[in-house]
């Protein structure tokens, strides 16, 4: 067997070592007989896993006490509209800041369900900067203020956390969760699509306020409230066995490395690597403001977009994956979630250097 490197932008790599051991545990894991997709939910094995995981994210995150972590069944798309229903009444003011369409699709999702006013956007400069804080329009007493911190698709990314004072700040963490330490005492909420940075599709990690909860309306259907689902320890329904476990898997992993200040580093470093290469290359280039740039998704384009099919034909033979662009931006785009090694970074830059000097 011979693993490409892989630089999709979700579902994203996963560390080779969290796969091999799920793949030693798949027919039976521990001293339970069976596939932890074969246990009950409710026995003393999985709960017990459950628990440690839930532990472990705390630890990597520095949770405070007075949040409660749930590991709910679907996506960050879902939260667009369970969020608003959970949070604001539907005549209540909720502030958007847009950076880019994960944002935008944020806005589309909460209109039916509160007053939903953008507060600030980067549209005018097709989203490849952040917009200046001096030009937020934001309401203190909105229910709440949504931002997505890094955006996958044009790759912009804050590097720090807006203060919108004592309003509640909302993130979508889904493509920067996990890849560096943070201050989680600054949220009200954040949740984050597990297929990046924390494990297969179909889980998402939410991380509320304990006092936010109240909030949730008693007469919302249970398996759409948040204080539900904190009541039950996330145990509600039947979860999403298989991804909790290996979500974490992928905790253990990050506690080994070192944690998330390691995690920070190696990112940074990559990062830097493929930018710099883009930079000085006279043959690609990145759209979006230097002060922007996202470590987790990187944008660029060729010198001449009739090269874009050979280069990814080329690269995907060279066992370089999933180059391709969004389909809404086109070009190419390189995602590095702390699965994605140095050494591949630099297999695609040596990549990127050859085929310009064949094709400049």
């Amino acid at each position: 067997m011979s693993r490409g490197h892989n630089f999709s932008a979700g579902p994203a790599a996963l560390p080779e070592a969290v796969l091999r051991r799920a793949q030693a545990e798949l027919l039976e894991w521990g001293a339970s007989g069976a596939s932890v997709m074969e246990v009950s939910h409710r026995g003393k094995e999985f709960m017990a896993m459950a628990e440690q995981a839930e532990a472990d994210l705390r630890e990597l995150l520095a949770v405070p006490a007075n949040y409660k972590v749930l590991f709910l069944q679907g996506g960050a798309t879902q939260q667009f509209a369970q969020i608003p229903m959970n949070l604001a009444r539907r005549d209540q003011r909720v502030d958007y800041v847009v950076t880019g369409d994960w944002g935008e699709k944020a806005v589309r999702e909460a209109r039916s369900l509160a007053q939903v006013h953008v507060a600030a956007s980067s549209a005018a400069v097709n989203h490849t900067a952040i917009p200046p804080r001096a030009d937020w329009d934001l309401d203190p007493n909105a229910a709440y203020v949504h931002y997505t911190p890094n955006e996958t698709i044009r790759g912009v990314e804050f590097f720090d956390i807006p203060d919108v004072g004592d309003v509640p700040l909302i993130a979508d963490m889904s493509s920067t969760i996990l890849s560096r330490p943070i201050d989680v005492s600054r949220f009200g909420l954040i949740y984050a699509g597990a297929q990046k940075n924390i494990g297969p599709s179909g889980i998402v990690v939410v991380i509320v306020r304990e006092d936010l909860l109240a909030r949730c309306p008693a007469d919302m259907p249970k398996i759409f409230n948040f204080a539900e689902h904190a009541a039950q320890n996330s145990l509600l329904n039947t979860p999403n066995t298989f991804g909790w476990y290996l979500a974490g898997l992928i905790f253990q992993w990050l506690k080994a490395e070192g944690g998330l200040a390691v995690m920070e580093q190696r990112n940074r470093r990559k990062a830097e690597t493929l930018y710099r290469y883009i930079d000085e290359s006279g043959f690609y280039a990145n759209p979006v403001d230097p002060a922007a740039r996202s470590w987790m998704n990187v944008p660029f384009t060729l010198a001449r977009a009739e090269l874009d099919a050979a280069f990814l034909q080329e690269s995907k033979e060279a066992g370089l994956l999933a180059l391709k662009g969004h389909k809404l931006v086109g070009g190419m785009r390189a995602s590095l979630y702390n699965a994605v090694t140095q050494d591949s970074v630099d297999a695609l830059v040596a990549f990127m250097r050859d085929f310009a000097r064949r094709n400049g």
